[in-house]
């Protein structure tokens, strides 16, 4: 590849913002090989590249947002033995639903695990709501900075492992200041549910806007994903919902299929948001922790109105969901059975200890 510079981001910049109908799926990849790399952008460039994505609507058609995840992805911090324990499968959200619930996806994900999915749970600390899943995994006692040639072991010891964004994609580091003097939501918000650098062929995706649902399937089948599923709460969740009706849009080898389900499609009664809304990361941990020890946690770390039946049930839902896309379960009922068979057989907590006790061996 020829060098790389702020001269040679300047014609790409030009074709997007005078003649934006050329401008191709090449073109995004070219611009983002510049945005990786430091010396080959100004704060400006990427100020003015960015808008220009937004005006055009480019940072939501489902092509160039799989052009520029795969540059992301082939620039993060690559993790090598990872075939040795794959399939492995995630469970992320897109944010901005503005609802401020536990981090049901995080505590899926560790039961899922304690299930036997192998799970590379890709996160960040939280950028709008009370309590992000790096946030939980710290309150926890978790590590962020395990080695990336330590996960296949971790994996195949614990089934769960929690990759920090912020370590994996060191070209981030320059762009976040951007985005937050930006302040409108970039194609960034789109690319993080996409960017987990272990590439799980497994995925569940929440979406809060429903146009988005269709972008994420066809970014995700341009990734190689093998099984999806992409959901969104009928009241704006980027979670499957405790409440009411939750769409979801499948993706199996190609093909998707659409459908809508609700709590009694698992088995489960309904619960209302309010009683799954969140804490501090420490309240919520300590909430986890109980959970997953089949105790009660202190009525301190309990917020008005939530429930810890309901957030159970929740969990539940969305491990279910997380188990029937990565094959352990062919239901979402048997994928309930497995995830509460996780939980009351401590397997969940083992799962989670050992990430943990893998983390303070290094630390």
């Amino acid at each position: 590849m020829d060098a790389l510079t702020p001269d040679t981001f300047k014609p790409i910049l030009k074709k997007l913002t005078t003649d934006a109908d050329s401008f191709s799926e090449d073109d995004m990849r070219a611009a983002f090989e510049h945005i990786v790399r430091p010396e080959s952008h100004t704060a400006a460039q990427i100020s003015a590249f960015l808008t220009a994505l937004k005006l055009t609507q480019y940072d939501s058609k489902s092509a160039y947002i799989a052009a520029a995840a795969t540059v992301m992805r082939s620039h993060s911090v690559q993790i090598d033995g990872l075939s040795s324990v794959s399939p492995t499968c995630d469970i992320v959200g897109t944010g901005g639903d503005g609802l401020d619930t536990f981090n049901v996806s995080t505590s899926a994900a560790v039961v899922a695990a304690g299930a036997g999915a192998t799970v590379t749970k890709h996160g960040a600390r939280s950028a709008s709501s009370a309590s992000g899943s790096a946030d939980l995994l710290l309150s926890l006692g978790c590590s962020l900075t395990i080695e990336p040639s330590r996960l296949p072991s971790i994996l195949s010891e614990s089934k769960f492992a929690f990759l920090f964004a912020s370590n994996y994609h060191p070209a981030m580091a320059h762009v976040a200041p951007l985005r937050r003097e930006i302040g409108f939501p970039t194609i960034f918000n789109f690319l993080g549910p996409l960017m987990n650098p272990a590439k799980p062929a497994r995925m569940v995706v929440g979406v809060a806007k429903r146009e988005l649902a269709t972008v994420f399937v066809d970014a995700l089948n341009r990734l190689g994903v093998e099984r999806a599923m992409v959901v969104r709460g009928k009241e704006g969740m980027d979670e499957i919902s405790p409440e009411g009706e939750t769409e979801i849009w499948e993706l199996e080898n190609g093909n998707v299929k659409e459908y809508t389900v609700s709590p009694a499609s698992f088995g489960l009664r309904p619960h209302p948001l309010s009683a799954v809304k969140s804490g501090t990361p420490s309240n919520n941990a300590n909430i986890f922790r109980a959970i997953l020890s089949a105790s009660t946690p202190s009525f301190d770390d309990i917020p008005k109105g939530v429930e810890i039946a309901a957030l159970k049930d929740w969990i539940l839902m969305n491990a279910s969901a997380l188990l029937v896309v990565s094959g352990q379960a062919s239901n979402f009922g048997q994928g309930v059975v497995k995830a509460r068979d996780s939980i009351e057989s401590l397997k969940a907590k083992a799962a989670l200890d050992a990430f943990k006790q893998a983390g303070q061996e290094v630390n």
